[in-house]
């Protein structure tokens, strides 16, 4: 993020998120498993980045395994204390962009366990109208299916002409999930969990590109 010329600010709570509202941000990023943070944290952070019109990316990690093996969260728990909606009588709309049917289905259903509307798009391109008729409160997505290419219109794109983009966080995933073993996932065999992102060459370069893109005003 330095070499792109931003100034990356590390905050560890609600109170200093406060202090360098007043500097205008570009974004906030957000690192739940790699610094612990509880869901009573999280939610304050959004709900103080929404008040001040700073858009909100966080980044997870998702494991799949059997029940019993399976050591991380729920997905669900974060993305409900993540999801704005827009009344207490609303339950949060969250647009689900993923490739594999199995992983969609997966993310569904422990969603909507908790109460949440998905809707899925295949690709971010499709993302785009659905979400003109969805409206979504929260948007999910594989890092590896976000857009990089200029001129390719994606999910942030639309958020931002909409005037949506500070008010719905976006959550990027990398999914440690072997393709051999997505049947037994959509069999119920095994499970989705939250774990830590990859932190790779490529998934970091990934990560600071959408961050540019979030943060451009």
């Amino acid at each position: 993020l330095s070499d792109r010329g931003y100034r990356p600010v590390i905050v560890h709570s609600r109170e200093e998120v406060d202090a360098q509202i007043a500097a205008f941000p570009a974004a906030l990023f957000v690192d739940p498993l790699t610094g612990p943070i509880t869901r009573t944290a999280l939610q304050s952070l959004r709900q103080a980045a929404g008040a001040a019109e700073v858009p909100v990316m966080v980044t997870a990690g998702l494991g799949q395994a059997s029940r019993d093996a399976a050591y991380g969260a729920d997905p669900a728990v974060l993305l409900k204390a993540l999801a704005p909606r827009d009344s207490e009588q609303h339950p949060p709309r969250v647009l689900l962009i993923e490739e594999h049917a199995e992983i969609a289905l997966a993310l569904t259903g422990t969603l909507e366990r908790r109460g949440m509307q998905v809707a899925r798009a295949a690709s971010d391109a499709d993302a785009v109208t659905l979400a003109g008729q969805f409206r979504p409160n929260l948007v999910v997505m594989d890092l590896m299916q976000v857009h990089r290419q200029a001129g390719q219109a994606g999910i942030v794109d639309w958020l931002r002409a909409n005037g949506q983009l500070t008010r719905t966080p976006l959550v990027v995933y990398t999914a440690a999930v072997d393709a051999a073993d997505l049947p037994r996932l959509a069999s119920g065999e095994t499970v989705l969990f939250l774990a830590e992102r990859s932190t790779s060459a490529e998934v970091q370069e990934r990560i600071v590109d959408l961050l540019s893109r979030i943060g451009t005003n």
